[in-house]
């Protein structure tokens, strides 16, 4: 089968907007946040469902992001970030870290488009407070 979105990300063939990176994770910027710093952290391994992934990379998910997560509320000035896992879009297993300040910011009916400087800026501030 075709390589999936995510790995096509992973592999440099299509631009995204970096977070990190490990040995078996790969956080980077959604382009369609619910709101801005909403992060996709996928496996380098394409699996479908979460609850197939062996290990390591079932964990790394979490521990990417534990790391991950405070970056994103200092940079966003969030109430919390909100981790969901929904998995219906893209056959490969992604977790969605989304600043949160209130229950609506994830009752959305649609995503929106952010413009690629309020990205950047995003991008530039969650990577000053990634504390390793």
């Amino acid at each position: 089968s075709m390589p999936t979105i995510f790995s096509r990300i992973i592999e440099g063939e299509i631009p995204c907007y970096k977070i990190y990176e490990d040995e078996y994770t790969f956080a980077f910027l959604d382009i369609n946040p619910y709101t801005l710093g909403h992060t996709l952290i996928v496996p380098k391994m394409e699996e479908d469902h979460i609850f197939n992934l062996p290990e390591p990379y079932y964990t790394a998910l979490f521990q990417t992001a534990k790391i991950l997560a405070p970056a994103i509320q200092k940079a966003t000035s969030s109430v919390r970030v909100s981790y969901v896992v929904v998995g219906l879009d893209v056959p490969h297993t992604h977790i969605h870290l989304v600043p949160t300040k209130s229950i609506d910011d994830l009752q959305k009916t649609a995503s929106h488009k952010e413009t690629d400087e309020a990205i950047k800026t995003i991008q530039q501030k969650i990577l000053s407070h990634i504390v390793l």
